[in-house]
C-alpha cells in the first residue's frame, strides 16, 4: 500500500480538533452511559460482546481494512473465509447461538453461512419431527449438511399460495416428485443456495390424487455431498449483483421431476400417512406461524440497533462538523458553528435517536410477548372454515396469537421502514462525507434495505393487520370480543365516542398514549363502515388499510415505550435523571409522530389543532433543545465499538478527518496503480504495485 510523505504525516485538521469537541460534548450531559447500556443489555451480555470483539480482531481472517474496497467476487470470497473461520471459533469456544450471533453483528456483513444458520437451522428445529431432527437436524448443525430455505420465486414472493413448484406423492414407491413447470417457478433470492448450499428446505405446492393441499416443506439434496456438483435434474446457481448483500450468494433453483423419500416431507404440523396415502391435517393451522411471529419481533427488536447505527455516526460527526457562523452568535465568538448546533439538523437526527430507543423497549415488549404466549400454541384452535392463510382469521379477538401475529406484522413493517429510511436520513444529515463509503451508512443501509421486503413485503403485511382489526371491530360489536389489548382500545372508543374524546397530548404522557389509541379505533371503524356498510371493494380500500396499520404500529410502539419507563424495575435499575431523559425521548417520538400524522390526528378527534400547533411549536422545539447536550451520550449508550462501525465518521475519538485522508490515501489500492491516460496508448497502466488481496483462512 501506498505510504503518505512525512510532511502530509504531520498535518492536522484546522480548528478545534475532533477529539476535543467530542470531550466537551460528554461534558456537557450528567447522563450514566455504562448504568443506561447496561439497562438496555444488562452488563452479562456487553462483557460477552467484548470477549468475543477481542477474539475477532484478533483474527487476520476478520480485517476489515479492505471492505471498501473490493468488488464483488472477492467480497464474497472473503465472506466465505470469514464464515467458515466462524464456524471454527464457534466450536472452539463452544459458542451458543446467541454468541454466534454477536460474532455476526460485529462483522456486520452477511457470509454465505446466513442463511444456513438461520432459516434453514430454525425450520428443521421447528418444522420436523424428531425422527427428521435426527436425519437433518444433527448433521446441519455440525455442518455437515449445508441448507437454505427455498420459498420465495421469480414469479412469487410473498404470495405463498401462489408458488408454482410441486410435490407430487406418488403412492406406488412412497416418494414425492419435485418438479419446476415453468420458469417463474424457479427459486430465487435464496440465501446461501447460490455456492454454498447443498441441501435445501423448499416449499412447494403438495398434490395427491391431483388435489392441490397448499405449500408445504420439503427437505431436498440439491448437490453432491463430495464434488458440490448440482444433482441431475437439478440446475442451481448465483443470481449475481445486487443493490447491497453482495457477500451473500443468493441463488436461483430448478427442479426436472426429482424424487424424494416420503420423510423428506417435514412432518411436526402435517403429513401423508404411506399406508393409507391420506393426507393428515395439522391439529392447530396456527403452530404453523409461530416461527415466523418470532423472526418478525426478532426484527423490531432488531431495527432499534440498525437505526441506532447511524444515528450514532451522524451525531457524532454533526458534533465535529463546523460549518458557517451562528448568525446570531456575539459579534467576538470566533469559528463556524457545529452542525449539530443546527436546529434543522437536530429536527432530523434527535426524533431518529428517541426512534432507536423506542424500538428497542418495542422490541423487547413483542419478544416478552412472544415468550409469554408460547404455551397457548398447543392449544386447539377453532375448526377451519373458509378463511385466508394466517392466525389473523382465527377466532379474532380471543386468540392470543391472532394478537400477536397481527401486532407482529404491523411492527416489522413499520420499524424496518422507520429503519431503512431512517438510514437514509443519517446519510443526508453527514453532508457530501456520508455519500462517502467510508462513512459506514452507505452499506450498512445497502445490507438492510432487503428487510423491508423479506418476511412479508411491508406493503403486503398492513392487509394482514387490517384484516386482523376489522375482524375484531365486528366482534366488538356484537360482544363477542375477548380481553386483549386490541379489544380493549375498540370497546373504549365505542363507549366514548359520542362524549368525544379531550386528551390533553401536551400535559399528560398518559393521554398521549390514548390519542394514538383512539386514532387506531377510529381509523378501524372508519374502514369497517367502507368495506361492511358501503361494500367498497377490497383493492379500493388498500391505502386506508396501510394507514390503518401504520396507525396501529405507531400505537403500540408509543405504548410499549411508555410501559417500559413506567415499569417499577426501570426505575430500581437507572437513575432519575436518566429516566427524566428517556422520559424527554418518549415524548419526542410521540410528538414528533403526531405531529407528521396531524391530518388523522385532528380528523378522528383525538386532538385540536391549537395542540397539533403547539406540539410543532412548543413541545417538539423545546424538548430539541433539552435532549440536543445529552445526544453523544444517549449514542455513546448503544455501546457500538468502533471496529463493529468501520466508520471514519462515526469514529468515538472525533478523528474524522484523519481516518478518512487514511483510508483514502494509504489503504487504497488503486494509489498503487499508475494509469496510462492516452487514449492511443495500447496498455491501461503504466504502472501496478497491487498485492494479492484473497481472502484465506
Amino acid at each position: 500500500m501506498p505510504s503518505n510523505p512525512e510532511w502530509v504525516k504531520a498535518l492536522k485538521p484546522s480548528g478545534p480538533q475532533g477529539s476535543e469537541l467530542l470531550s466537551q460534548e460528554r461534558a456537557k450531559s450528567n447522563l450514566n452511559v455504562d448504568q443506561l447500556a447496561e439497562f438496555l443489555f444488562t452488563k452479562d451480555v456487553l462483557d460477552r460482546n467484548e470477549r468475543i470483539l477481542n477474539i475477532l480482531t484478533a483474527d487476520p481472517v476478520f480485517d476489515k481494512s479492505q471492505n471498501y474496497f473490493r468488488g464483488r467476487n472477492t467480497r464474497i470470497e472473503a465472506a466465505l473465509a470469514r464464515g467458515k473461520r466462524l464456524q471454527q471459533l464457534q466450536v472452539k469456544h463452544n459458542w451458543s447461538k446467541d454468541e454466534y450471533q454477536v460474532a455476526n453483528d460485529l462483522i456486520s456483513e452477511p457470509t454465505p453461512y446466513g442463511l444456513h444458520a438461520s432459516m434453514f437451522l430454525v425450520t428443521l428445529r421447528e418444522q420436523g419431527t424428531p425422527e427428521q431432527h435426527k436425519l437433518f437436524l444433527e448433521k446441519a448443525e455440525n455442518y455437515e449438511i449445508i441448507g437454505c430455505y427455498a420459498q420465495t420465486e421469480l414469479g412469487h414472493g410473498s404470495n405463498v399460495r401462489g408458488l408454482e413448484t410441486t410435490a407430487t406423492w406418488n403412492p406406488d414407491d412412497k416418494t414425492f416428485t419435485l418438479h419446476s413447470p415453468h420458469l417463474t417457478a424457479s427459486k430465487w433470492w435464496i440465501g446461501s443456495l447460490g455456492k454454498a448450499a447443498n441441501y435445501a428446505v423448499v416449499m412447494a405446492q403438495l398434490y395427491i390424487g391431483g388435489k392441490n393441499y397448499g405449500p408445504h416443506p420439503f427437505v431436498a439434496q440439491i448437490r453432491d455431498m463430495k464434488t458440490h456438483q448440482p444433482l441431475p435434474n437439478i440446475h442451481v446457481g448465483d443470481i449475481g449483483p445486487k443493490f447491497g448483500y453482495n457477500t451473500m450468494d443468493n441463488g436461483f433453483l430448478l427442479f426436472k421431476n426429482v424424487k424424494i423419500p416420503h420423510e423428506n416431507m417435514l412432518a411436526r404440523f402435517s403429513r401423508i400417512d404411506p399406508s393409507t396415502n391420506k393426507y393428515v391435517r395439522p391439529s392447530n393451522p396456527s403452530l404453523i406461524y409461530g416461527t415466523l411471529t418470532y423472526i418478525r419481533s426478532s426484527i423490531v427488536l432488531q431495527s432499534g440497533s440498525v437505526l441506532a447505527r447511524g444515528v450514532t455516526i451522524a451525531s457524532r460527526y454533526c458534533a465535529v462538523r463546523r460549518q458557517f457562523q451562528d448568525r446570531d452568535a456575539p459579534a467576538g465568538e470566533p469559528g463556524e458553528n457545529q452542525v449539530l448546533n443546527y436546529t434543522m439538523v437536530q429536527i432530523r437526527l434527535l426524533p431518529l435517536l428517541a426512534a432507536t430507543y423506542a424500538l428497542h423497549f418495542t422490541g423487547r415488549g413483542m419478544i416478552n410477548m412472544y415468550q409469554e404466549n408460547q404455551k397457548r400454541m398447543n392449544s386447539t384452535a377453532e375448526p377451519e372454515s373458509r378463511r385466508n392463510p394466517g392466525p389473523e382469521e382465527l377466532n379474532a379477538g380471543t386468540d392470543l396469537l391472532a394478537d400477536l401475529h397481527a401486532t407482529s406484522c404491523a411492527l416489522k413493517a413499520l420499524a424496518s421502514t422507520t429503519a431503512a429510511e431512517g438510514l437514509e436520513v443519517c446519510r443526508r444529515a453527514c453532508g457530501g462525507h456520508g455519500y462517502s463509503s467510508f462513512s459506514g451508512i452507505g452499506s450498512w443501509y445497502a445490507d438492510y434495505l432487503p428487510t423491508v421486503t423479506w418476511e412479508g413485503d411491508n406493503y403486503m403485511l398492513t392487509q394482514q393487520v387490517s384484516r386482523y382489526l376489522l375482524k375484531t371491530a365486528r366482534a366488538v360489536l356484537k360482544g363477542t370480543a375477548g380481553n386483549n389489548d386490541t379489544s380493549r382500545i375498540f370497546k373504549e372508543f365505542i363507549r366514548r365516542r359520542d362524549i368525544g374524546a379531550a386528551f390533553d397530548v401536551i400535559g399528560s404522557d398518559t393521554d398521549l398514549v390514548d390519542a394514538f389509541a383512539w386514532r387506531v379505533s377510529f381509523l378501524t371503524f372508519e374502514a369497517l363502515r367502507h368495506r361492511d356498510e358501503d361494500k367498497q371493494s377490497w383493492n379500493s380500500l388498500l391505502v386506508d388499510f396501510w394507514r390503518l396499520s401504520t396507525a396501529h404500529g405507531q400505537y403500540m410502539i408509543v405504548k410499549n415505550f411508555h410501559d417500559a419507563l413506567n415499569d417499577p424495575q426501570t426505575k430500581k435499575e437507572v437513575d432519575p435523571e436518566t429516566v427524566t431523559l428517556l422520559h424527554k425521548l418518549f415524548r419526542l417520538y410521540a410528538l414528533s409522530t403526531l405531529e407528521k400524522e396531524a391530518s388523522e390526528f385532528y380528523s378522528s378527534a383525538a386532538v385540536t389543532v391549537r395542540q397539533i400547533t403547539l406540539a410543532r411549536t412548543k413541545a417538539v422545539m423545546k424538548l430539541l433543545e433539552e435532549i440536543r447536550p445529552h445526544t453523544i451520550r444517549l449514542v455513546d449508550a448503544w455501546k457500538f465499538p468502533d471496529w463493529q462501525l468501520d466508520s471514519s465518521l462515526g469514529r468515538y475519538d472525533g478523528k474524522v478527518y484523519e481516518d478518512l485522508f487514511h483510508r483514502a490515501s494509504e489503504l487504497n489500492p488503486l494509489n498503487d496503480v499508475v494509469f496510462d491516460p492516452y487514449p492511443n496508448s495500447k496498455v491501461l497502466f503504466k504502472e501496478d504495485k497491487r498485492s494479492n488481496l484473497r481472502s484465506k483462512l
